[in-house]
């Protein structure tokens, strides 16, 4: 299954598209639930917690995995995308209808999503488990001309939910946070569409074994308060390699905030897991252009790995296109912070009015406490179009995550249109790059860096490659533009790959900018 396919598909997924607003409801429908489909509560000495949903992980770990995979039967059979576009959750029946700060809907299994998750609502400390119920959905009679069958319900459950919030406009519940499919997630913050997707774990992502998609089984779904700005969501993820207990504190706003808690329990020692990983989209753009035909400057979810390193070091990591798999590693200890960025901005930038590529949040993981020594991984994948994602960062400790062992990582995730609390240095603000026009086997490069924080006075700057050679280097201002521009050629040589590197720095080689990182392929 393509990756672009299934992430297009959990969009639409009862609604009937990314970012859809629905009014805000009246009273008289918040007063109606989904309590008829809930299990009753049952006496509880505790509040449900983190840790009831660690020890249920224990449990699973110790057994030998088993796939969940339900049949779809029913009016849920051979759905094609149109017709899973037709099913909606019924708003009267909302399972947060207690509150009027948030909303939620729950989506239907079919088509690509055939794994049954258990969702419950946490009310008064006390889970409640939602079961699946054909009669809560409805079914677009241009669509479904003979109406559905609400009674065959085989063992199907729900395939995922969404939650909404008001976050646009006045007395309009936005959607903001989606979970379907896998371990994967999206989140908007305002002003934002939805672009790329954080995943609860990967393992072995870029393996010649293969990757292994861990699921998320089920969710526990705190009921908020009235005076709740966030939502507290539970989940447990089961894989054949390990279990993992789940804690996410989403509070909506301009900045969409993610606080995690993940507890791992292996099944097997595991030596390259990934922690908060992240996927995007990545075809091309005006730095990296290869064989495209296409009106439209740049197609790209994400245009850069942004890193801020335990030493205190800024990288920027353009990305790129490439012929083969390409897997960049870069070392660090205790990070504080890494993410992939849509740094620019502008409808100008894509020329894009279907899309909208300019609105695609960017996400930052800030790491809490200190994570010890590993690397942040960034892999990118060939692709020929824009409907595949094909960009995935996380971060990968260097000590193993022995097997019947527990392993807790905390960070805070953040969606938004830039990362949250930058650091003060010069920015790469675009980067282009072409054959050269002396040399056909020369590259030419050419790095805008923000000019705000300068003086008249020119930096100094400082260019290197892993292989190869660089030639004709210089700096000039663009007041205009707002910019100094770095230009360099690149003389490959023989090398068939090469790490390219730049930074802007002062007399005494103290960093003005962030380091500028490329990866280049013949």
């Amino acid at each position: 299954m393509k990756r672009r396919e299934f992430l297009n598909a959990a969009a639409a997924a009862a609604a009937g598209g990314a970012f859809v607003a629905t009014p805000i409801r009246a009273k008289a429908q918040a007063e109606s639930t989904a309590s008829d489909t809930m299990h009753p509560p049952q006496p509880a000495a505790m509040a449900f917690s983190f840790e009831d949903v660690a020890g249920l992980a224990t449990e699973r770990a110790a057994k030998v995995y088993k796939q969940p995979v339900a049949d779809q039967v029913g009016s849920f059979a051979d759905l094609n995308y149109d017709q899973y576009r037709a099913i909606r959750f019924r708003r009267a029946k909302d399972p947060l209808s207690r509150t009027s700060r948030f909303s939620m809907d729950l989506l239907p299994p079919g088509m690509i999503f055939y794994e049954p998750v258990n969702i419950n609502i946490v009310r008064d400390g006390v889970p409640i488990k939602i079961d699946f119920d054909p009669k809560l959905l409805e079914f677009d009679p241009s669509q479904f001309p003979d109406g559905a069958d609400l009674e065959t319900k085989g063992d199907m459950g729900w395939s995922g939910f969404r939650l909404r919030t008001i976050l646009n406009r006045p007395g309009v519940m936005d959607e903001f946070l989606v979970f379907q499919g896998a371990s994967y997630f999206r989140a908007v913050a305002r002003g934002t569409l939805y672009g790329l997707s954080a995943r609860g774990l990967a393992i072995k992502t870029g393996s010649p074994d293969g990757e292994e998609f861990p699921l998320f089984t089920d969710f526990w779904v705190h009921e908020p308060d009235e005076t709740s700005e966030s939502v507290r969501i539970h989940a447990l993820l089961d894989s054949k390699s390990l279990t993992a207990a789940f804690q996410f504190d989403v509070n909506p706003g301009a900045v969409t905030m993610v606080r995690t808690r993940v507890a791992i329990f292996p099944r097997v020692d595991l030596q390259h897991t990934g922690i908060a990983p992240l996927t995007s989209m990545f075809w091309f753009s005006p730095a990296s252009r290869r064989n495209v035909d296409d009106y439209r400057p740049a197609v790209h979810d994400s245009d850069g790995l942004q890193m801020h390193t335990g030493a205190g070091q800024a990288l920027w990591r353009s990305l790129s296109s490439h012929k083969t798999l390409q897997i960049s590693s870069f070392i660090d200890k205790n990070p504080r912070g890494f993410g992939l960025i849509q740094r620019n901005r502008q409808f100008t930038d894509y020329q894009d009015a279907e899309a909208m590529y300019h609105q695609r949040p960017s996400a930052w993981i800030q790491p809490e406490g200190e994570w010890g020594e590993g690397e942040v991984r960034l892999i990118e994948i060939p692709v020929e179009n824009e409907f595949n994602d094909n960009i995935v960062s996380y971060w990968v400790p260097k000590e193993v995550l022995k097997k019947d062992q527990r392993h807790e990582f905390r960070y805070r995730l953040s969606f938004a249109p830039l990362p949250p609390n930058d650091v003060p240095l010069a920015k790469v603000r675009q980067v282009r790059s072409g054959r050269s026009i002396n040399v056909e086997t020369t590259r030419s490069f050419i790095i805008d860096f923000d000019r705000s924080l300068f003086t008249d006075e020119l930096p100094q700057f400082q260019v290197s490659a892993s292989a190869g050679r660089i030639v004709h280097s210089y700096i000039k201002p663009l007041v205009a533009q707002n910019v100094l521009r770095l230009a360099f050629e690149f003389e490959p040589g023989a090398a068939t790959l090469a790490d390219l590197q730049a930074l802007l720095v002062d007399k005494d080689g103290v960093a003005l900018s962030e380091t500028w990182l490329s990866r280049w392929s013949a």
